[in-house]
């Protein structure tokens, strides 16, 4: 039994529903990141711990006390918007007690606690002020700083930081994570961005068509992924799906793949469960980083497969330079340094790293276990 507990929780709109049986299991402290395309339930989900949206079935618990039918102002949560939704009227200090106000709770505790919140957030200079003199960023803080004057038991944070540009996103990624870090508090988190996904996390749940896909740590999420949707959600560049046929080398399984040229190669896996698949079509999953060039192998890698194909394109991008080939049909990225000589037209070896390869059926499109 978790912190925050959310047990067979189902949502439906009339005939329609749209959250089917998740269970997820929170435990104090944790970090968890709800992530998924638009209109995959999470923000829904979200609402229903908060409960802004009625729960059809199931349940959820906070401190092991049951949530359904309790008022938001009684479910002691606090939740920070995308839109920030901050009274203009107010002052930034204002907002940040206003809460605490409409519970009773004294001025001088009020005060006391704007003053430690504003220091750790470092919105001090700004408490005078109104919310349509601040950027962007300060707003979120002072959303935040909303947040946390309460001392919540859960944080809900709803694709807060989308409204940002891509510095200050990345910005308040890092001062978010720092803040749990200090607190250790225990957050839900939704959203759309999948890098905000694995560096805010402790935990994450890959949501899809009100399914969640996967549950795990970002490790696991990347390394291990249930399915070919959270094979190639998760992560940028995506993973690399490629149609391959199983074949026998040296009594191990290895995947068979046909190169740009129509030859093939052989791509011995490090794993043994694939045995039973012999003859049959498989999907292989490689992650970019795992198809460089042969001197920037991982050297701690005992299965380093090479084979030589065309390049069709190269993208500089700064530190890596980005080489998209063909395998099995499909267009394939590499992810290389930027200094590795690399001419779009000429044939290239590769050097794939099979310890980190993942296998899918493709009926289910579900990854075969090892």
């Amino acid at each position: 039994m978790g912190f925050l507990d959310i047990d067979k929780a189902t949502k439906s709109y009339g005939a329609v529903e749209v959250l089917h049986n998740v269970d997820i299991s929170v435990e104090e402290g944790e970090f968890l990141v709800l992530v998924g395309p638009s209109g995959c339930g999470k923000s829904t989900l979200l609402n229903m711990i908060a409960g802004l949206e009625d729960i059809t079935s199931g349940e959820i618990r906070i401190k092991d006390r049951a949530m359904n039918g309790v008022h938001p102002s009684n479910r002691n949560i606090a939740m920070v918007f995308q839109s920030y939704a901050l009274y203009p009227n107010m002052t930034v200090g204002q907002n940040i007690t206003f809460g605490l106000e409409m519970h009773g709770v004294p001025k001088p505790e009020r005060q006391k606690a704007m003053q430690e919140v504003a220091k750790l957030l470092q919105i001090e200079q700004l408490l005078d002020r109104k919310p349509g003199a601040l950027s962007g960023g300060q707003r979120q803080r002072v959303a935040m700083g909303r947040a946390l004057v309460r001392d919540p038991d859960v944080f809900l944070f709803d694709e807060p930081l989308s409204n940002l540009d891509a510095k200050l996103r990345v910005d308040m990624r890092t001062e978010i994570k720092k803040l749990h870090q200090k607190l250790g508090t225990t957050i839900v988190y939704v959203t759309h961005d999948q890098i905000e996904a694995l560096t805010l996390s402790t935990r994450i749940a890959v949501m899809n068509g009100g399914y969640v896909q996967q549950l795990g740590t970002p490790q696991e999420i990347y390394d291990q992924p249930a399915n070919i949707f959270v094979a190639t959600f998760m992560g940028s560049p995506a993973m690399n799906v490629v149609p391959a046929q199983v074949v026998m080398q040296n009594g191990r399984p290895a995947a068979l793949v046909t190169l740009s040229d129509g030859e093939q190669a052989i791509l011995p896996f490090s794993q043994d469960n694939l045995a039973p698949y012999e003859g049959r079509e498989i999907l292989l999953g490689i992650r970019p980083e795992t198809i460089t060039d042969p001197d920037s192998a991982d050297r701690k890698s005992s299965n380093i497969a090479e084979l030589i194909n065309r390049i069709d394109v190269t993208e500089p991008a700064g530190s890596d330079t980005f080489v998209s080939m063909q395998l099995g049909g499909r267009d394939v990225i590499s992810r290389m340094r930027s200094d590795v000589p690399v001419v779009a037209g000429q044939s290239f070896t590769f050097a794939v790293n099979m310890e980190k390869a993942v296998a899918f059926d493709p009926d289910t499109e579900m990854r075969i276990a090892p």
